[in-house]
């Protein structure tokens, strides 16, 4: 069966609602109340509060949606045929509705009477048990009623078919994994569904959360029981058209046909496959992290805002290899945004924002480009000089020919001159370079830093009293904000740890002291009141009517929630929440400064 990314999204979410699911829109791709993520990884991190059970869901127990996510975490990976940094996530979830039965039954019947695999083409996985934990046999006798035989049943152990808990303690449960058999020879007699030789291709994967990790280690069946699924639109795109790659599919097709109109090239040979494929992933991601509805990401040294660069970054550099001009980035942007905004609007509202930073980015780059090439030119003069030197001295001293890791991870900290292009440059001219010095300087300052980047695999957010105070405090921020400076200002992003709360806004201009003053006064103002924080659920359109602030220009289900403080503010949220103002202590600017083109940033602290 020949599909398209549009009818595969329709057909899914379509299927689904026929099974009693609510339709609800994707979320951000910047995570809204979760330092343990940069971005948005999976479709469940919008619903970790529902997932919990701290809330009931306003459009109900049963979900699905399209989520856009990424996930850096293979990012060197990306160039072959299959790894994305940003993808497009279709999910569906139950709280505390259905379990194994329906959801394996579901997947089977639209695996392969709604897309067509033949069930034939049809291998799973399933938890196989270990000690404390039992054997997932529920998910083996469910698969086998459906016609899939034991010899197509893989029992793996807990790292290949197990999820969470997300820290050392809380929900976690078995999965099993769809796979689809591509036909190819088996690479040995160990060859099964997760073998990376491409015979077997993962779909579909179904997450059971059934039992509790406790502070003791034990696994404690839960009460409450969810099922959190999800199918990557490319990657089923890519196998239902037969295509050897997803960037031959047709979300990447104008993308494709876009570089080679730029580097002047009808095909790519060697190096430069791998060149184009990384131009078209790192340009696709920037372009949907810059155009987010929620805003805040720019390119820049820290967490989501490193790699947001590091992207960009990388995307010039592989364009430079294909001979690609500068200015690409608004072109490839253009075809980006033109491909995906009718399923993803705010792609189109933010177009000229987009713009703006990639030209920005890729503008500073080419001249730290540049800069590196005169420094890596030094480094090889002062080799070259040295060598003179001794063997003038010396007939018999062997001439050094290879840059030292030190140099070389100089040469990417101070002048972001990637390893790999001082390798490629130092073989141009018969040199080497020392790849074990420079990963172990490299090693020594991700040590250092990596507090400061952040980094962290999908799972359930942070809901600590802290960051639970701090996120309520950003509503108080946000309508004190506008009273002070204007309803002009408008959320563009935020970021909270138990720490501190970040706070990004529509403004142009630098608050003064007196403003911020106004601002913290309003706040505590507030605080002090103790105001009962008060829930309502409503349509949206009642919202609107009601005078809550929300991005309206993203697209919400048939109901959301409305938290009140009284008259001063009311906000569709997902929450967390307290329950009283008063919980949270006196409110503190520490910082105002600039985040982007007309927008401010506040950092801000809860002082008890």
């Amino acid at each position: 069966m020949k599909i398209t990314a549009d009818e595969l999204r329709t057909k899914y979410l379509t299927f689904f609602q026929s099974k009693g699911h609510t339709i609800i829109s994707g979320a951000s791709l910047i995570p809204e109340n979760d330092p343990t993520v940069l971005f948005t990884t999976a479709g469940m991190h919008p619903l970790v509060p529902y997932l919990m059970g701290k809330q009931e869901h306003p459009a109900g127990t049963r979900l699905t949606d399209v989520q856009k996510c990424v996930r850096t975490g293979d990012i060197d990976e990306v160039g072959d045929s299959a790894h994305l940094t940003f993808f497009e996530m279709l999910g569906n979830w139950s709280l505390n509705d259905y379990f194994k039965k329906e959801a394996i039954t579901w997947s089977y019947e639209f695996l392969t009477q709604q897309l067509g695999f033949s069930p034939e083409q049809l291998s799973v996985t399933v938890f196989k048990g270990e000690e404390g934990i039992p054997a997932d046999e529920e998910a083996v006798e469910i698969w086998k009623s459906l016609g899939i035989p034991e010899e197509r049943i893989y029992r793996l152990p807990r790292e290949d078919n197990w999820w969470g808990p997300a820290g050392e303690t809380g929900p976690c449960g078995p999965d099993t994994e769809m796979f689809i058999d591509t036909g190819k020879e088996k690479c040995g007699p160990d060859c099964r569904p997760g073998c990376h030789c491409g015979k077997y291709i993962e779909i579909w994967n179904d997450v059971f959360m059934q039992y509790n990790k406790d502070e003791e280690g034990k696994f404690v069946p839960l009460g409450r029981h969810n099922v959190d699924t999800g199918m990557g639109v490319e990657r089923t795109i890519c196998m239902m058209n037969g295509l050897n790659t997803v960037y031959d599919t047709d979300v990447f097709q104008p993308i494709m046909a876009k570089i080679k109109e730029l580097s002047g090239k009808t095909e790519f040979v060697g190096d430069e496959v791998r060149s184009s494929r990384v131009v078209a992933d790192h340009m696709r991601t920037s372009t949907f992290i810059l155009g987010d509805q929620k805003g805040g990401v720019t390119p820049g040294n820290i967490g989501a805002n490193y790699v947001l660069r590091r992207l960009i970054r990388s995307a010039v550099r592989h364009a430079r290899k294909l001979g690609i001009a500068p200015g690409f980035t608004e072109k490839m942007a253009c075809v980006i945004i033109d491909e995906y905004k009718h399923v993803y609007p705010e792609l189109e509202q933010n177009r000229e924002r987009v713009i703006a930073e990639l030209l920005q980015e890729e503008s500073r780059f080419g001249k730290t480009l540049d800069e590196g090439k005169r420094e890596f030119d030094k480094c090889i003069s002062g080799i070259q000089r040295k060598n003179e030197f001794m063997s003038a001295k010396d007939p018999n001293f062997v001439k050094e020919t290879m840059i030292s890791g030190k140099q070389a991870f100089k040469l990417y900290d101070t002048y972001g001159y990637p390893l790999e292009m001082t390798v490629e440059l130092a073989a141009e001219i018969g040199f080497t370079v020392d790849v074990d010095g420079y990963n172990e300087a490299f090693k020594k300052h991700q040590e250092l830093s990596r507090a400061n980047v952040g980094s962290a695999k999908s799972g359930l957010a942070e809901h600590s009293e802290e960051t639970t105070a701090l996120h309520t405090a950003t509503h108080l921020l946000h309508a004190a904000l506008k009273q002070v400076l204007g309803e002009h200002c408008n959320q563009k992003g935020s970021n909270i740890t138990a720490e501190r709360l970040r706070f990004d806004f529509t403004h142009g201009e630098k608050m003064t002291p007196e403003q911020i003053k106004a601002v913290e006064d309003l706040v505590n103002e507030q605080i002090k009141k103790d105001i009962k924080i008060t829930r309502e659920m409503m349509t949206i359109e009642e919202a609107k009517a009601a005078g809550a602030t929300a991005l309206f220009t993203a697209k919400y289900g048939e109901q959301v929630s409305v938290y009140t403080m009284g008259d001063f503010s009311k906000e569709v949220c997902t929450g967390p929440h307290l329950e009283h103002t008063g919980d949270m202590g006196t409110f503190k600017i520490k910082k105002e400064e600039s985040s982007s083109a007309g927008v401010r940033r506040i950092k801000a602290v809860l002082q008890k």
